[in-house]
């Protein structure tokens, strides 16, 4: 039923509709309702219960409403989006503009620019701060077919002297007194009935004793300590007991993940992360190898105090409690079956990183270095496993250049690094060997971009 807003608003719920009888049908007349004295009022629609005060009132115009607000959209929210159009718009303009002023846009190759000068002595004597000074404006975008031949000379000069010589690898006495607490603490024999190079070590602690306590990894890095922090918890329900002696389960990597730096070792260690049978290090990369072992946090920080081996066994500790529990249970000692867990390491210096050596091993031939990384744990794991990813050398030494450079990145500043970099790596193929300048950075004075 039809009634006018006004009546209804008008009067109270005993009288409703009494006033204005002819509110109740659909013969309403505006001009002869005392109570709408002639007005042209919205009527209102209801149901035929009686209304109460709190009651829902749907309003609805008897003529088609307008268009109201283009594309229902209010007045504010069209006002931001016109606004965030124009700022967008500004900041590419900004951006195209000052890409246009560099020379930034359409480059086919980063070669393409940053000057480049082929004199030794202006190599040798000067820094990269002040061989800039050297640099006109007129010079920094030439082509590369100009640029091309300078640099096409200095990598022909270092190919010319690359020889290739067999190294001979040093003997296990050798490698037993550069290291001896190394070799202390790693045994020559493992568990047969495992496939990570694991044994059981005597724990000579009390239960009052905190096992991580003096752990390097734990003192110098504030996000390794909730790690450490779980491992104390659980580390006593963990113990072997046998003949009154305590022993734990240690383990060493069963493969590693050695390089090279940004060519996708992250995503492949993630991804190895999601099969049931494989465990990591509690961190991604230790660097204990390369680094730590030798006390080398930051190179740009010093030396601090050596990582012992056991600090670096503390990081499989989470997987050897895994590998433990299935050693230890009922079907493995009745069966005797293999343990199918196997224990990966991912860090990616392992490869390529022998700078410390010249600061602890003293006896070298030609500057190259009498041991390396990889005799000390051939040393130990004859079989362990190695993966190696490479990338495209180019795209590889750009996308390095993009993520450790601080500051100042630009195609030039690239290019002179680069060109920087060969010149100095043939200066110093002049003297030394070809892996004396590969392995020894103070030797060619490397930039921060590795080649």
């Amino acid at each position: 039923m039809r009634y006018c807003i006004n009546c209804c608003i008008h009067l109270l719920p005993n009288d409703l509709h009494r006033q204005c009888f002819r509110c109740r049908g659909p013969h309403h007349n505006n001009q002869k309702c005392p109570v709408c004295k002639g007005e042209n009022k919205i009527p209102l629609c209801t149901d035929s219960k009686q209304m109460k005060l709190l009651a829902v009132l749907e309003v609805r115009t008897d003529h088609s409403e307008s268009w109201n607000g283009f594309f229902c959209l209010r007045k504010g929210k069209l006002c931001s989006l016109i606004f965030g159009l124009i700022i967008m718009t500004l900041v590419m303009a900004s951006y195209i503009l000052t890409g246009a002023k560099h020379g930034l846009l359409l480059i086919p190759s980063p070669f393409h620019y940053g000057a480049f000068t082929s004199n030794p002595s202006l190599m040798d004597n000067e820094s990269l701060s002040d061989m800039k000074d050297h640099y006109q404006p007129s010079k920094m975008n030439i082509s590369y077919v100009k640029d091309y031949p300078s640099i096409k000379l200095i990598i022909d000069t270092i190919t010319s002297k690359i020889e290739f010589i067999t190294r001979q690898r040093p003997d296990l006495e050798e490698l037993r007194k550069q290291e001896p607490h190394m070799f202390s603490v790693i045994p020559n024999k493992f568990l047969p009935n495992s496939k990570n190079p694991c044994w059981y070590e005597e724990y000579r602690g009390n239960t009052t004793t905190d096992p991580y306590a003096t752990n390097s990894y734990a003192l110098y890095s504030k996000r390794f300590r909730t790690i450490f922090d779980y491992l104390r918890k659980v580390f006593w329900n963990h113990l072997y007991h046998y003949k009154d002696k305590h022993y734990r389960l240690r383990c060493l990597p069963h493969f590693y993940i050695i390089g090279q730096p940004k060519c996708g070792t992250t995503d492949l260690y993630d991804r190895l992360r999601l099969h049931p049978d494989v465990r990591f290090s509690a961190i991604k990369e230790p660097h204990w190898w390369t680094r730590k072992r030798f006390g080398i946090i930051r190179l740009r920080d010093g030396f601090h105090d050596r990582y012992p081996v056991e600090d670096y066994l503390d990081l499989f500790d989470l997987a050897a409690h895994q590998i433990q529990g299935v050693l230890q249970s009922e079907a493995a000692k009745e069966r005797g079956t293999m343990n199918n867990i196997i224990i990966g390491e991912a860090s990616a210096s392992t490869m390529w990183d022998n700078n410390a050596w010249i600061f602890f091993y003293d006896n070298s031939t030609e500057g190259e270095p009498p041991f390396l990384i990889q005799d000390f744990i051939h040393a130990f794991q004859p079989n362990a496993k190695l993966i190696v990813m490479l990338r495209d050398p180019v795209e590889r030494l750009y996308s390095d250049y993009l993520y450790f450079a601080s500051a100042n990145k630009s195609v030039e500043d690239f290019h002179e690094k680069v060109a920087e970099s060969l010149q100095l790596f043939e200066n110093c193929m002049l003297d030394y060997s070809l892996r004396a300048c590969v392995y020894n950075n103070t030797l060619n004075n490397a930039m921060p971009v590795r080649i």
